[in-house]
């Protein structure tokens, strides 16, 4: 079974995809995979530096995620540009990786960008996290980010109407840890029975 995982940023949907994972899952991380394609010595990062420039690059010759952060979710053409050359290149690792899943394995793919690709299609089912803005808000100032930038990238995602149209399972994550938990408990069995 391919399962969708998304959520608007500081929703906590990696901490959703750890629960998953702890129950038996197979989790992808696009995030993961997106940092991996542009990584030192890769043609994306050629692509992404002949698309921005080198003033895109911290002292290790690697992207500055935050800088190019800063800038793409300030433009949208800037952004759509970045997603040009990215998205190609996500996917084509994304095979790789679930082709070498077990067959009967519940492969989730944990994506940002699910509903603003409308990708729905391509799953047999589709998890959406959800938080009320404000505790997405706190999360992401924790994690070093500032309003301006929050606001900038909630703007280019998402609203949780659309997210909660695309959903075949929705979690709420604005209680605690065994909430959240017990609700992955639930999509889970009904995953897998």
């Amino acid at each position: 079974m391919y399962v969708g995982l998304s959520g608007g940023i500081g929703s906590g949907k990696s901490t959703i995809a750890s629960m998953f994972a702890k129950l038996g899952a197979e989790v992808i991380d696009a995030d993961s995979i997106a940092r991996e394609v542009i990584a030192i010595g890769t043609p994306g990062l050629e692509q992404v530096v002949a698309a921005f420039g080198a003033s895109i690059l911290d002292a290790s010759g690697g992207i500055d995620r935050g800088f190019l952060a800063q800038l793409v979710f300030a433009d949208r053409t800037k952004l759509t540009t970045l997603e040009q050359i990215i998205h190609p290149l996500v996917i084509s690792r994304l095979a790789e990786i679930r082709s070498a899943a077990p067959a009967d394995a519940v492969v989730i793919y944990d994506t940002p960008l699910l509903v603003e690709k409308q990708m729905m299609p391509d799953f047999d089912a589709v998890v959406i996290v959800l938080a009320k803005t404000e505790l997405r808000v706190e999360r992401l100032i924790a994690r070093g980010l500032n309003r301006t930038d929050i606001s900038n990238r909630i703007a280019n995602q998402a609203t949780d109407d659309e997210r909660t149209a695309a959903a075949t399972f929705v979690i709420h994550n604005d209680g605690s840890l065994l909430e959240a938990e017990a609700q992955v408990a639930k999509v889970w069995s009904a995953l897998t029975s």
